[in-house]
């Protein structure tokens, strides 16, 4: 096989870099290239789009180092056993790709993965050189590095000197699962890098007796992913195991990731994967559980399966099974039951909290606060509006799920 170009390196481990949840594309425009597949274009090779706490879009270069791996974990494409093209990049040129790219403005940051090659310290080691030569060459950008669990400790300090963020993967559900399907990987491992990274960060937070802080350790955090639907863990599983992480390791995200059927992929794993709404509906309840005060066992069924409902969202399908703590008067009505309310936001109960101190609010004021009408009519009332029976309509459910078409076969 020939050498490589690195714009051939970029295609293959951009693509290959797409299993990883951590990052969410959005749509734009095509930009500096003729079919929108050159290095100049933000629908093109290695560009991502994930979201700030802000709401910012920020586009990122995101990448593998290599696919090369030398681990048999039985649902990733570029286990060892896997029959696929490998390729690599060199730690100068990742440095100038993300260096080009940002001059450009096609990027604001990179996010950084790789497979295992040789040994985890060895692997460690050319990602943190890539971080390290990047800061210091000026590079004033987002980075967002995966680090590897068995790598040597002052490994994982250097990279989060030199990243904003860190993230180590649980991988999948339960210890069994990964044991099971990633059998060179131990859980316990996995965990106990993950609590080094909380206590790093919350040492370097804390101030000294002269009032100054050690310094800057990964200021965005750390994250994790999980595969779902590769095991059989359910989604109540997968959500406390989602809340002891934030619980113990002060995570700013779960990742969840729909299991994608790969080419010549083990035959432990299932044939089809797992409808992608389910990935949809698990990321909506993560939200319920860490910003609106909901508790798991609200959140899923009460049939025994421990499943979301596929068809409605989990706040719609918690109201629909409450019935009796509706309708709301929102110009009455305590915030944490407001936000209980299908259809609203924390923004807009922030929004009607503060603008009922000085009117009656209608439902038009509910609408132009950004309020979703459609949603949370037959659960409100408000100065002009009381949803009557509607609340008690046995069909009530239906007119929030969108019609399926019909599978010809």
């Amino acid at each position: 096989m020939g050498k490589m170009s690195i714009r051939d390196k970029l295609a293959l481990l951009s693509d290959a870099a797409k299993y990883d949840a951590s990052c969410a594309s959005s749509g734009t425009t095509k930009r500096d290239s003729k079919d929108g597949s050159g290095l100049g274009s933000t629908t093109g090779s290695g560009i991502c789009h994930a979201y700030a706490p802000d709401g910012r879009c920020i586009s990122l270069l995101k990448i593998l180092m290599t696919n090369h791996c030398i681990y048999d974990c039985a649902y990733c494409v570029n286990r060892v056993s896997s029959n696929v093209k490998r390729a690599r990049f060199t730690v100068d040129e990742v440095v100038w790709l993300t260096t080009e790219f940002y001059r450009r403005n096609y990027i604001e940051g990179l996010f950084l993965s790789s497979g295992i090659m040789k040994s985890s310290d060895y692997t460690m080691e050319e990602m943190v050189r890539i971080a390290e030569k990047l800061r210091a060459g000026g590079f004033r950008g987002y980075i967002h590095l995966k680090t590897i669990p068995d790598a040597a400790p002052e490994l994982t300090l250097r990279a989060g000197l030199v990243a904003d963020r860190l993230s180590i993967n649980v991988e999948l559900p339960t210890d069994a699962s990964v044991k099971a399907f990633a059998p060179e990987k131990d859980p316990e491992q996995i965990r106990g890098a993950m609590g080094k990274v909380r206590l790093t960060t919350e040492d370097y937070a804390d101030k000294s007796h002269t009032g100054r802080k050690r310094g800057r350790f990964a200021p965005a955090g750390q994250s994790t992913q999980m595969i779902v639907g590769a095991d059989a863990a359910n989604d109540a599983t997968i959500l406390g195991q989602a809340s002891r992480l934030y619980g113990a390791y002060g995570l700013k995200r779960v990742y969840y990731s729909a299991f994608s059927p790969i080419p010549d992929s083990s035959a432990v794993l299932p044939l089809v994967d797992p409808p992608l709404m389910r990935e949809h509906r698990l990321y909506q309840a993560d939200w319920l559980l860490r910003f609106y005060d909901f508790g798991l066992d609200e959140i899923v069924r009460r049939d025994g399966t421990g499943m979301l409902d596929l068809d409605i969202d989990p706040k719609l399908a918690w109201a629909l099974a409450n019935r009796d703590r509706f309708p709301v008067d929102v110009n009455r009505a305590p915030r944490e039951l407001l936000l209980r309310v299908p259809g609203f936001g924390t923004k807009i109960v922030d929004r009607i909290v503060a603008a009922r101190k000085s009117a009656s609010l209608g439902l038009e004021d509910i609408r132009r606060m950004g309020g979703r009408i459609k949603q949370s009519r037959a659960f409100i009332t408000t100065r002009d509006h009381h949803p009557g029976a509607k609340l008690d309509a046995e069909n009530l459910k239906s007119r929030f799920v969108k019609p399926k078409q019909m599978e010809l076969f």
